[in-house]
């Protein structure tokens, strides 16, 4: 029953994200029938009945895999309670997107909105079936995430690297407008993927990971402080400049530890399961789809 309820919310969400796309569709590009993958993520073994039972949490929170063409046309993916993702779904072609940002904006576990970074700069947020105007200016910016709260707020960050290597804070509001931005780190230009949802450490602080031009993956831990929102970073392993995209979409195998995806120049695309552990935060790589190459972003 509990596995049949978080599908049923799954769906709703979906069903939000429709109508999001077709207001978008009149506003920044044309709205597109729903299509199954020609080769989509690989089914998995079915976990056991009480991990599946596991509710998502802010901490390991359950965000769509989402993949957009070249062209602007973006899809959906929603995680099947087998450790992967099900057929792609909603959607829609969107010019002029830049970066999207999953958000959950009042920390329940469930992604319920994006911000929409625009090649412009512009800024929208959509929730609901709603799209906002919230900012300009964001050409600056050349990696833009949502880790979720790091300051223990009552709604999501966002963390913009601009092109000098400024990491910056964004604290969002219950309108979905930003508070202005806050500077918390230099240097990051050092590093070639940024990614993370949630807690990979388990000390139940979002954390995010991030890869250097060398191909060696750290782990920056969250502190709780919204002015130094990072400890130290903790080296994970080298290797990883075999991917070309890191993201995480939070908790895909429902065991209530924070995931991390890496796709292949081939368009593999390979979970590493969160461990909780800062020490060694991920898992053996397991393949769960091919074909995502001709994604130009994931998110």
């Amino acid at each position: 029953m509990k596995r049949l309820a978080h599908r049923r919310r799954g769906l709703a969400r979906l069903a939000t994200l429709a109508t999001a796309v077709t207001l978008a569709a009149t506003v920044t590009g044309t709205a597109v029938a729903d299509t199954p993958a020609a080769s989509g993520p690989a089914q998995r073994t079915v976990p056991s009945a009480a991990k599946a039972a596991l509710e998502p949490t802010p901490t390991a929170p359950s965000f769509f895999l989402s993949g957009i063409l070249p062209s602007g046309q973006m899809y959906v993916y929603m995680r099947d309670g087998k450790g992967g993702f099900g057929p792609r779904s909603g959607a829609y072609v969107w010019k002029g997107l830049k970066y999207s940002v999953p958000v959950d904006p009042d920390l329940t576990g469930y992604q319920d909105g994006a911000y929409h970074i625009m090649s412009n700069g512009v800024v929208n947020q959509w929730r609901g079936g709603h799209l906002k105007k919230v900012a300009t200016g964001w050409k600056q910016y050349t990696s833009v995430l949502s880790p979720g709260t790091l300051a223990r707020a009552a709604h999501p960050d966002l963390l913009a690297r601009d092109r000098q290597g400024v990491l910056w804070r964004f604290q969002t509001r219950a309108n979905g407008t930003l508070a202005p931005r806050v500077k918390v780190g230099t240097g990051w230009n050092q590093y070639s993927q940024i990614a993370g949802v949630g807690d990979f450490s388990g000390d139940t602080r979002p954390d995010i990971v991030a890869r250097d031009k060398q191909g060696v993956l750290w782990l920056h831990k969250g502190t709780g402080n919204g002015r130094k929102p990072f400890a130290p970073r903790i080296r994970v392993s080298g290797g990883w400049k075999k991917f070309n995209k890191l993201v995480s979409t939070g908790d895909v195998n429902a065991d209530r530890r924070s995931d991390l995806l890496a796709r292949d120049p081939k368009g593999a695309l390979w979970l590493y399961k969160g461990t909780g552990k800062a020490s060694a935060p991920f898992k053996p790589r397991v393949k769960v789809g091919t074909g995502f190459q001709q994604y130009r972003d994931l998110f």
